[in-house]
C-alpha cells in the first residue's frame, strides 16, 4: 500500500463530510508546518503570506479533487487524474463530471482571490525589504511557530464553506437550478473583490507616487479612503460573506444536509464561521486595531487627521 494510499485508507470515513474536512485541514496545517521551518530558522517573513496564499490553493484543490483521488487511490486507474471541469457546467447533477458548477466556481472564487492576495503580498514586503508585524515576533521562534499555525487556523476556517460544498456527493445537486443564493452570493464575492483589489492599488499608487515626490501627503484620505477609513478590509469581509452565501444556498438543502450529516444549524455554521471569523479578525485583532495604532501614533496630532477619523466611517463605507 502507498503512503497516498495509507493516508486515503486512515481519513475514508463514511461521512463525505468528515473524509473531506479531515484531509484538507490536515493539509494546512502540514504545508503551515513545512513553511514555518526554514522561516523560523532563518528569521524571515518574505514568505508569511505567500505560504498562506498557497496553502489556500492547495487546500481547496485538494477539497475538489478527493473523490476523483481516492477512487484512483483505491485503483480505478479509468478514472481521470483530473475531475472534468467544464462537464460540471455541463450537466446540473454532475452526470459526464462527478462535480457540480457551484463547486467549481466557488473553488475558483478562493484560488483567484489567494493568487492576488498572495502576489501582491509578496511583492509588497519584497519592495520594503520586511513587514513591520514580524519586527518582534520572528526573533522568538516559538511566537513564529504560532504566528504560521494561525495562518493553518485562518485557512481551515475561511474555506471551510467550500470545504462543505465540496463534500457534497454529485446526486445531492439533481435538479437544483440556479438560485437567489448564487447571485447574491457570487455578486457579494464579486463586489468584495473589486472593492479590496481597487483599495490595494489606490494604496499602492499613493505610495509609490509620494516616493518620487509626486505629493507630500502625509496619510491617504482620497478614493475608497474617503469612503471608509479601511476599504480592503471591508472588501476581505464582504467577498467571504458572499462565498458563504452561496455555500449556504448548497449546504442548508435538504439533499446536501442528509448526504453529509448534518443540522440545518451545523450546515449555517460551517458556512458562516467564514466571515465571521475573516471580520473578528479585521475588526479586533490584526486589522484595523494596529492600522489604527500605527497611524494615531503618526498623526494623532494633526488636526485634519482628526477630522479625517471623525468624517470617514471605519468600516463601512458611507453612501453619500
Amino acid at each position: 500500500m502507498t503512503l497516498i494510499q495509507t493516508l486515503f485508507h486512515l481519513t475514508n470515513f463514511k461521512s463525505p463530510l468528515l473524509a473531506t474536512l479531515v484531509p484538507s485541514v490536515s493539509a494546512a496545517y502540514a504545508i503551515q508546518t513545512a513553511c514555518a521551518l526554514p522561516s523560523i530558522a532563518l528569521q524571515s517573513e518574505h514568505f508569511y503570506d505567500l505560504s498562506g496564499s498557497l496553502t489556500y490553493l492547495a487546500v481547496t484543490a485538494l477539497s475538489l479533487s478527493l473523490p476523483t483521488l481516492r477512487a484512483r487511490a483505491a485503483g480505478g486507474l479509468a478514472t481521470p487524474l483530473i475531475p472534468s471541469i467544464l462537464g460540471a457546467f455541463r450537466s446540473g447533477s454532475g452526470g459526464a463530471s462527478p462535480l457540480n458548477w457551484r463547486q467549481v466556481v466557488l473553488s475558483g472564487a478562493v484560488g483567484l482571490w489567494a493568487a492576488r492576495l498572495g502576489t501582491y503580498l509578496f511583492t509588497r514586503v519584497r519592495a520594503q525589504g520586511s513587514d513591520s508585524r514580524f519586527d518582534e515576533i520572528k526573533k522568538s521562534p516559538l511566537r513564529f511557530w504560532g504566528a504560521f499555525m494561525m495562518q493553518a487556523t485562518w485557512v481551515s476556517l475561511c474555506v471551510m464553506p467550500v470545504v462543505a460544498v465540496n463534500a457534497v456527493p454529485a446526486a445531492a445537486f439533481a435538479g437544483a437550478g440556479l438560485k437567489l443564493t448564487d447571485v447574491l452570493g457570487l455578486g457579494m464575492f464579486a463586489g468584495g473583490l473589486v472593492f479590496e483589489v481597487l483599495a490595494d492599488g489606490q494604496k499602492s499608487k499613493w505610495l509609490r507616487e509620494k516616493r518620487e515626490r509626486k505629493h507630500d501627503e502625509e496619510f491617504m484620505t482620497g478614493g475608497l479612503f474617503g469612503v471608509c477609513r479601511h476599504p480592503n478590509y471591508f472588501g476581505e469581509s464582504m467577498l467571504w460573506t458572499g462565498i458563504a452565501t452561496a455555500a449556504a444556498g448548497v449546504v442548508l438543502a435538504q439533499p446536501a444536509r442528509a448526504a453529509l450529516g448534518i443540522s440545518p444549524a451545523a450546515a449555517l455554521a460551517m458556512c458562516y464561521v467564514s466571515p465571521a471569523f475573516v471580520t473578528f479578525l479585521l475588526l479586533k485583532v490584526s486589522g484595523v486595531p494596529l492600522s489604527e495604532k500605527k497611524y494615531d501614533a503618526r498623526y494623532g496630532g494633526r488636526k485634519e487627521y482628526q477630522e479625517w477619523k471623525k468624517n470617514t466611517p471605519r468600516f463601512f463605507p458611507k453612501l453619500f
